[in-house]
């Protein structure tokens, strides 16, 4: 009879549960998508290509300087003298201290330019998000990566991106 009652009680408070939640408005956010998917964040990625795209080339030519001269080495090594080698060998080092440098110096410049287009548009997603949930009027929302799967017409992330877009 005890266990009768405990297994009633658990349903009865499911299904009070369930209807409580039937009357909650939930929504899901990915908030990097809603980031990444805007206008903004689209067109700073067209400007970062061409602003650092030299040195990207750079960098490429570097790489294929040195590989030429590794293969160089390992291939021609036993023909080529000693004095050619080591000039080889020394060029090849240098080339790949040029390459860590280089490689440096964009990484530190790329990462200076997303920190500061983060910093201009992330007020802006705050307010669409905030925009797009008073709106809705939900009482609860759950960020993306917290969700296995979600039905579209729970996902807000579309609205915030157009809200995002439509603000300048």
């Amino acid at each position: 009879m005890r266990k009768f009652i405990q297994v009633a009680l658990i349903s009865a408070l499911a299904m009070a549960s369930f209807t409580v939640s039937a009357q909650m408005k939930i929504a899901v956010l990915d908030y990097q998508m809603a980031l990444l998917e805007s206008d903004a964040a689209k067109a700073y990625s067209v400007d970062a290509e061409k602003k650092f795209g030299t040195q990207l080339q750079r960098l490429r030519n570097l790489e294929a300087e040195a590989k030429r001269l590794q293969e160089r080495m390992q291939r021609d090594g036993e023909k080529l003298g000693q004095t050619e080698l080591e000039k080889l060998d020394l060029e090849f080092r240098q080339k790949a201290r040029d390459f860590q440098t280089e490689s440096k110096q964009l990484n530190e410049a790329k990462a200076r330019a997303d920190r500061d287009m983060l910093e201009t548009l992330k007020p802006r997603l705050d307010k669409a998000v905030e925009t797009v949930l008073q709106g809705g009027n939900y009482d609860l929302v759950i960020d993306r990566s917290a969700v296995v799967e979600v039905k579209a017409e729970y996902d807000i992330t579309r609205q915030v991106i157009e809200r995002l877009n439509a603000t300048r």
